[in-house]
């Protein structure tokens, strides 16, 4: 017996190819959220997986005493795409990559400055520390007392984080933001809210923390959702997709940051996994030629969305194949409406939004199969 934590489909699985799963009765389903944007290039990429094969068949684990061949390369490439100086430290998830930017921001604050910002919908993960900076209070409230000094602001209010800026941000550690609120019904800052954000980052000497565990690596068409934003950050949190569909997540520590944390101070068993490793490698060598094609297709999707002709959907939103479709009102049956036609989807804010994160590789004609069975639910 397992604890019941999910709501799953119906679900036999016999395997899965490209957008494609298919159950063991013959039956197949479009998987229009890639495992929760972990599969940037669809489920069984033969190439990604020869690439874990290969490092499989030569060892599945070191542990921390060893240096696994693509650890630097993974490292240096994450780091590259910041066009800053930096040190990685890699993690098994985005909430384990929460807590080690956590962990170095806690070491560093001071009885005068220990206060950590963080959005009301914005995720960064269920463990205890990463819960307190988690901007869904139904998540958070079974749990308190969570970790003291965080404050939770509106998304996008600039007179409210202004007038706070201005008689407390000396006391500001640390900011933590999603440049887009993936859990948070795929939100974008504004361009006033990332202009006073920067102001502040500037003035007050916080660090500035930019969550890139879901809109991260190439699902917007940048390879941080952060850079359509000119958000500068000192720390860069990613995960999901890192691994090529196994466990592995980064934090990026940038600049003065990569100072804070000593040998000893932070640690993990299994992070970074050798064969998680070579995925990653395979999909930092890989993404950086399709983010043109990643922009061109998320614009082709919005646009098919934006021509149905139904007055259900109120807003079309998202950059890239992060894409949500905020609708006139709840459709509790919907997900499973979609899933007698064929089509898996991801519904959240309350059956209001459905999210989109297809593989980024996607082709048109599978965007069209999509909006095809959507036309039709909608």
């Amino acid at each position: 017996m397992i604890l019941k934590m999910y709501d799953y489909f119906n679900i036999d699985i016999d395997y899965a190819k490209g957008i494609y799963i298919y159950s063991k009765e013959g039956e197949k389903y479009i998987d229009t959220f890639s495992g929760i944007g972990v599969l940037s290039f669809g489920h069984s990429n033969e190439n990604l997986i020869n690439a874990m094969k290969n490092k499989m068949q030569r060892y599945m684990h070191l542990s921390n005493f060893f240096l696994d061949e693509d650890v630097e390369w993974v490292a240096n490439k994450l780091i590259e795409f910041t066009d800053k100086n930096g040190a990685v430290f890699f993690t098994n998830s985005g909430t384990e990559s929460t807590e080690a930017a956590l962990k170095a921001i806690k070491k560093i604050s001071t009885k005068e400055k220990n206060k950590i910002i963080y959005f009301k919908k914005g995720f960064h993960g269920r463990t205890l520390g990463a819960l307190s900076i988690n901007g869904f209070e139904k998540l958070k409230s079974p749990f308190r007392p969570l970790l003291p000094y965080c404050k939770e602001f509106e998304f996008n209010d600039v007179d409210g984080f202004n007038d706070y800026m201005k008689y407390h941000g000396d006391e500001i550690i640390a900011v933590f933001v999603e440049a887009i609120q993936g859990s948070g019904g795929v939100m974008e800052l504004t361009k006033e809210f990332s202009e006073i954000l920067n102001k502040y980052h500037n003035e007050k000497n916080f660090i500035l923390v930019c969550d890139e565990v879901q809109a991260g690596l190439g699902r917007t068409g940048k390879f941080f959702s952060y850079e359509h934003f000119n958000l500068k950050p000192d720390i860069i949190t990613v995960g999901k997709s890192l691994g090529g569909g196994l466990p592995l997540g980064a934090t990026i520590f940038l600049n003065d940051t990569t100072n804070i944390l000593k040998p000893g101070d932070h640690g993990s068993t299994f992070a970074p996994n050798p064969v998680a490793l070579a995925g990653a490698r395979y999909m930092l060598d890989n993404l950086p030629n399709m983010l043109d094609d990643v922009f061109e297709k998320g614009n082709y999707l919005k646009n098919k969305l934006e021509s149905m002709k139904t007055y259900k959907i109120a807003d079309i939103r998202g950059k890239g194949l992060m894409i949500g479709i905020e609708l006139d009102e709840p459709y509790p049956d919907l997900r499973e409406s979609a899933f007698k036609r064929g089509l898996l989807l991801n519904i959240i804010s309350n059956n209001s939004v459905i999210r989109l994160l297809p593989a980024l590789n996607i082709s048109y004609d599978e965007i069209d199969e999509i909006i095809k069975i959507l036309e039709e639910l909608l």
